[in-house]
């Protein structure tokens, strides 16, 4: 894990029906504080915050920059609002309400408890008719104890920044789009988004980018995947006894958490090096003088890609299963429904965008628009998968079709140095965003690159 003052930026934008890519930025302890985010532009770059050469539309492009410094005071304090009031996934009503006025407020048709979920909203804006539909999003949720350690504040704010800029640059310029911005909660238990897949909450869209915060370089964009993970909870029931007195009339639960636990530390040695299994155990009542008849165990199965996970799920149960008969305890298996990888988007995030004309057709080669975007703005956005290899998020799922985590990352995420860096990201995200919406070949050559499962940066 890079420096722990880092404040950075990871992104996995991606769709519900066309996938996109991850991304991380700045260090917040590298770089000094800036009043705005073009005296920001001005030091990292040596440049003001336009283009030396447009990428696709000049005008448009320069919309979406000039909406993106004009709400950048306003989404620092929202930033700030939502991260000095963390909720827990599920329970995000401050997050709510305070995201979901904002929006109406910008003219937004916004639903609350999108879809059944308390704390799910949506806000959509169409302008015109017959356009493509773009999706951004919104976290909230903080973690227990430590607040806003993942950053969601900042996911909060860079899907607000960017689908207002967007709503605002295609109305300006007369181009019929239909922009939506979901609120997605609980994405700590990595459910949420699973929960808005299976009610429908992506099929409208053509594409939906986000962004993530993570560890990273200073400037840096990394688009690599993130893990599977499979959640897994096991109970071991026994029978209680007497410690001292009658230990042999027990039988111990705790014994066969300590078993089980053992067991897969010894698997470790066997499993390949991108794979994570982890977890803790929990008790109930108990007592030093007291054969423990419960145990509790929280588990984790992550690997770089859900069949890796699907095979070292069979290897992991195994030793639950001969802990409950070396200590004759009664097992009880549950797990919920998996987090599968996120499924990059070579044309929207990997490699290099090459135009090339050739008898007066444009011709896509490697097509990477955000890389390129973010390039302009002086950020380096690497297709190297190790800066994401160790988390996991539900966006994964919804790329289908369907070093964070610390006390300093969670007051990294409220810095100056991270609000500008997530303007910069929105800017290059809402770029991306915008050329789904006018290109049309952009767009087709974005569908077949999903559509062929180009995906690149596997790891493993």
């Amino acid at each position: 894990m890079a420096d722990p003052k880092q404040a950075a930026i990871d992104h996995n934008p991606n769709s519900g029906s066309v996938a996109q890519p991850g991304f991380h930025c700045v260090g917040a302890g590298e770089i000094a504080a800036f009043s705005t985010i073009e005296d920001w532009e001005k030091e990292m770059t040596g440049n003001h915050s336009s283009y030396a050469e447009p990428l696709f539309s000049p005008d448009v492009v320069k919309s979406i920059e000039e909406e993106m410094e004009n709400l950048a005071d306003e989404l620092r304090e929202l930033s700030l609002k939502i991260h000095d009031h963390p909720e827990i996934m599920w329970q995000e009503k401050y997050a709510h309400d305070t995201l979901t006025a904002f929006m109406r407020d910008k003219g937004f048709d916004v639903t609350l408890h999108y879809l059944g979920l308390e704390t799910a909203w949506r806000a959509a804006l169409e302008i015109g008719k017959g356009g493509r539909t773009v999706g951004f999003q919104s976290e909230m949720d903080a973690l227990p104890g430590i607040g806003h350690a993942c950053g969601h504040n900042l996911i909060a704010i860079i899907g607000v920044g960017c689908a207002i800029a967007v709503a605002r640059a295609m109305k300006k310029h007369g181009i019929a789009a239909k922009i939506v911005l979901l609120g997605t909660p609980a994405e700590e238990g990595l459910l949420g988004k699973l929960k808005l897949i299976d009610a429908g909450g992506y099929k409208e869209m053509d594409a939906c980018l986000m962004a993530h915060p993570s560890p990273g370089p200073p400037r840096s964009a990394g688009t690599g995947s993130s893990l599977a993970v499979q959640l897994l909870t096991i109970q071991y029931f026994g029978h209680t006894a007497h410690a001292a007195g009658a230990p042999w009339e027990g039988k111990n639960a705790l014994d066969a958490a300590f078993l089980a636990y053992s067991a897969i530390s010894v698997l470790r040695q066997q499993i390949k090096p991108t794979h994570r299994v982890h977890g803790i155990i929990e008790g109930r009542d108990w007592a030093a003088n007291v054969i423990p008849d419960y145990a509790k165990c929280s588990w984790n199965i992550r690997a770089p890609t859900w069949a890796e996970v699907q095979v070292l799920h069979d290897r992991v149960k195994k030793c639950f299963e001969a802990a409950s008969l070396a200590t004759g305890c009664r097992m009880e298996w549950s797990e919920q429904d998996g987090t599968y990888d996120v499924r990059q988007n070579e044309c929207l995030g990997e490699v290099y965008l090459d135009w090339q004309p050739e008898g007066g057709v444009t011709h896509y080669h490697s097509a990477d628009e955000f890389t390129r975007v973010c390039e302009k703005f002086g950020m380096n956005a690497s297709r190297l998968t190790q800066a994401a290899v160790g988390g996991s998020t539900d966006f994964g799922n919804v790329s289908y079709g369907g070093g964070n985590h610390t006390a300093l990352f969670a007051k990294a995420a409220a810095t100056k140095e991270a609000h500008a860096i997530a303007l910069q990201t929105a800017k290059a995200l809402a770029i991306t965003g915008a050329r789904i919406l006018i290109d049309d070949n952009f767009m087709a050559e974005v569908k077949k690159a999903y559509n062929e499962g180009r995906t690149p940066g596997t790891v493993g």
